[in-house]
């Protein structure tokens, strides 16, 4: 995981003045967009006082790149994680700290409802998260649970944990948990596990963490209607000791997944067993390019929408990896490109895919790039915007057309 780094007062200066002069300071403004179906951008942030804007909202013109800002809002303390239902009613952050509400070893999990009308956010609730530093969110595909990640856990390391939707929209307190356990790897950031990520498979039937402490990945059938899973007895996937399992993505045709490794920057092709929940390695790559030789670790990881490409992002080389993806699904590099900043923590590209945005956690901004969606190479757009701290971007359709 990334380390927490403190806005300078410098940078955070600047930022204040750009949020002032575009409005983000105060009420929702709604600016139009410069041509073409716009889309709605929610960008989660590292700013640790909840009495601050951490969350902001921008427009997106997928036709140029250009992101126009419509507002800020009180999304609580480090959203660093965001989901958002298909209804587009309610928006779920992680608050990625060490305590919360009093408790130790425990972060939050906020519920935000969405104005139809405008985009806008309003926190409505706040659950514990049980674990510490909560670093990842997702919904099943029922939207009945939210399952989060626990990067830190308790004393002993990380775990995860399951949330109920209620009936209106609200979260419930988790009513399933799950402590990872030792043996860890070999790597000096592996001391204890570390859940990285949680999400449900394609049919909802299982759920996977991988876990960067422990080389693993683990998997958990779900009982969504239960609010509930079970543990496997085994892990889904075993990683190189050492390689720090950190995000997992699935290929549309669910045949095939994706597993992108921090601590030695690779990426490994994975085939799914649907009916098992485990997965089988096809391949390693690493996500660096021949010659580089400082210091990297691997962070994001998504396939373009139709199922050819896939990207992963680096953190110290601070850029995006692109790769073709095989039939049989394996990967071939296709061309490493400058973020323009640095630390990509998270990426994300639009539903379309023609539009791919970077969020530069330590350099305090976003850029967009042009997708060709032939070859899968990004081309920057000249667009960016400044945010404090960004850590994950959420692209949706614009609803309030």
């Amino acid at each position: 995981m990334a380390p927490h780094f403190a806005l300078p007062r410098r940078s955070f200066l600047a930022v204040i003045t750009l949020a002032a002069g575009t409005g983000l300071l105060g009420c929702a403004r709604t600016a139009p967009a410069t041509g073409g179906a716009s889309e709605l951008v929610y960008i989660g942030t590292n700013v640790a006082s909840a009495q601050e804007n951490t969350i902001y909202l921008y427009r997106l013109n997928p036709a140029t790149g250009a992101l126009t800002a419509v507002s800020a809002y009180k999304g609580g303390a480090q959203p660093t994680y965001l989901t958002m239902d298909a209804a587009h009613r309610h928006l779920y952050a992680v608050s990625e700290t060490g305590s919360f509400q009093g408790q130790d070893h425990s972060g939050g999990v906020s519920t935000l409802a969405i104005d139809g009308r405008t985009g806008a956010l309003a926190l409505l609730g706040q659950q514990p998260s049980t674990g510490g530093a909560p670093c990842y969110i997702s919904l099943d595909r029922t939207g009945q649970n939210v399952l989060v990640a626990n990067y830190t856990g308790s004393a002993t390391g990380g775990n995860v944990a399951l949330l109920p939707v209620l009936p209106d929209g609200q979260l419930g307190a988790p009513t399933a948990t799950d402590q990872h356990q030792p043996p860890v790897g070999p790597h000096a950031n592996q001391t204890t596990p570390h859940a990285h990520s949680l999400l449900p498979d394609p049919a909802n039937r299982f759920a996977f963490s991988a876990d960067l402490g422990t080389d693993k990945v683990y998997a958990y059938r779900l009982d969504a209607a239960q609010h509930s899973w079970q543990p496997m007895p085994a892990p889904a996937f075993v990683a190189k000791p050492g390689a720090g399992p950190r995000h997992l993505t699935f290929h549309p045709n669910g045949r095939y997944a994706f597993l992108v490794n921090e601590l030695n920057s690779t990426v490994t092709a994975l085939a799914y067993d649907a009916t098992a929940g485990t997965f089988r390695e096809l391949q390693t790559l690493t996500t660096l390019p021949a010659g580089f030789s400082g210091d990297n670790s691997g962070a994001d990881v998504h396939v373009a929408p139709d199922g050819r490409f896939l990207y992963t992002s680096n953190r110290g080389r601070n850029s995006i990896a692109v790769f073709s993806i095989g039939n049989d699904g394996q990967l071939a590099p296709v061309q490493d490109v400058d973020t323009q900043g640095k630390t990509p923590r998270n990426f994300s590209l639009d539903a379309s895919g023609r539009v791919l945005l970077v969020a530069n956690q330590n350099s305090n901004n976003v850029f967009t790039y042009q997708v060709d969606k032939q070859t899968g190479k990004l081309t920057p757009t000249g667009q960016h915007i400044d945010v404090p701290s960004p850590m994950f971007v959420e692209v949706v359709p614009d609803f309030t057309k």
